[in-house]
């Protein structure tokens, strides 16, 4: 029995097939069944269960699975104490929302880099919900996502908030100041889909607002979301920063309303029982590095309006 016997079980019986787990370990797959099978005939017992349409755990796999974690987390707790300094290396891939992509995450990418520069940063962009889907079947490591994970096998770390404004074009709304029920139950409501973290602000709001049917225009990405509420196609929200930068440089005017919405509160999201050293050190960056505030640097750089054609 070896570690690298250990570890390639332990991502087999973590991730949703061994093709992934092969992947996880930059193995070809028939190296992957390879150590697997090596392992069960040192153990004398067929860890998986391969007959069906996915490879599941034995009897004897289930066992061995929480005696596994331990032997290589004690392994990596062994690396650690003869090394000043833990370097990671291999891949690591990560997810964030569009928000996070639009202001932080540039900063995260830049300090891992200078800190691990033989780890493989792979950030992939999504609604939380398929970033939550893809770290429970094992395809990403870690993700930062709005909320806390409602999946038993997910753990979760607050961070940070992101604050979200009301906001219409002037030749909408004219000169209102405020977002009114009236007006978000008249005018088309322009949005992202469900699945994102702001649907539960927003539905918050209009539950407190006692709107119960509106018109949504519903799209995934927020930089199309302000194309169209400078259009004037619609209302809806932006976040804080984005709002008040296109409303100095544009017709976007920044709406008040009562209730304002709510901060939507976001997490640092990863597998239970993964105690790698990257989990923590990553961690760690990502709390220095989320601010959601960045928004304004990334737009700034704006050009104000063209004029509006005759």
């Amino acid at each position: 029995m070896t570690l690298k016997q250990l570890e390639a079980f332990y991502w087999a019986a973590n991730c949703a097939n061994f093709a992934l787990a092969a992947e996880r370990m930059h193995l070809s797959i028939s190296s992957l069944s390879k150590r697997i099978a090596e392992l069960e005939g040192s153990l004398g017992h067929s860890l998986f269960d391969r007959s069906g349409h996915r490879a599941t755990l034995t009897d004897a796999g289930l066992r061995l699975l929480p005696k596994a974690q331990q032997l290589l987390e004690s392994a990596m707790q062994v690396r650690a104490s003869v090394s000043q300094k833990i370097g990671l290396s291999g891949r690591c891939a990560f997810g964030v929302g569009e928000l996070s992509a639009l202001t932080w995450l540039p900063a995260l990418v830049s300090l891992a880099r200078k800190q691990f520069p033989d780890l493989k940063l792979e950030p992939y962009v999504d609604l939380g919900a398929v970033l939550e889907e893809r770290m429970d079947r094992g395809e990403l490591d870690f993700a930062v996502i709005a909320g806390r994970s409602s999946r038993e096998n997910l753990l979760s770390y607050p961070l940070t908030e992101a604050r979200f404004v009301w906001v219409a074009s002037s030749k909408l709304t004219g000169d209102a100041q405020f977002m009114t029920s009236a007006m978000v139950a008249r005018l088309p409501l322009i949005t992202l889909p469900h699945g994102a973290g702001t649907t539960r602000i927003l539905d918050d709001w209009l539950l407190q607002q006692g709107i119960t049917t509106e018109e949504r225009i519903v799209c995934n990405h927020w930089g199309a979301i302000a194309g169209l509420l400078l259009e004037g196609i619609g209302v809806g929200f932006l976040p804080e920063g984005l709002a008040h930068t296109l409303s100095k440089r544009s017709n976007m005017k920044v709406m008040q309303s009562r209730p304002a919405l709510a901060p939507l509160a976001y997490s640092y999201q990863w597998r239970r029982h993964d105690a790698r050293p990257l989990i923590e050190l990553m961690r760690g960056l990502v709390v220095q590095t989320a601010d959601f505030s960045l928004v304004n640097r990334l737009f700034g750089a704006l050009p104000a309006q063209a004029p509006e054609r005759r």
